[in-house]
């Protein structure tokens, strides 16, 4: 890296790559360095970012899905529970058949 950006300035992710540069050039054990390749793989990709957002976004169609069901169960209980006639069909004991 050149520390420089598109813009001139330093890049977006600069900082966390001194620091695992740091790290890495003073430890003997290239494991140790661990949190700080992490954070600098996150600035570049956002991993996290990405897989917390995907799980907020199921949660909330799971929550959705939940409601929608629920909504349909009560529109359900409550159609079947009201007869409703237009009088296009004639039934047996009905007004209309009686007065004939």
């Amino acid at each position: 890296m050149s520390g420089f950006g598109f813009s001139g300035g330093l890049p977006r992710c600069f900082a966390y790559w001194q620091e695992f540069q740091k790290c890495y050039a003073k430890s003997d054990k290239p494991s140790e360095c661990t949190p700080q390749s992490n954070d600098y793989t996150e600035c570049l990709h956002h991993p996290r970012e990405i897989a917390r957002a995907a799980a907020i976004q199921a949660e909330l169609n799971r929550k959705i899905e939940k409601a929608v069901k629920e909504h349909q169960k009560a529109s359900e209980s409550k159609a079947d529970s009201v007869s409703i006639g237009v009088g296009l069909i004639k039934r047996e004991g009905s007004e209309e058949s009686s007065s004939k």
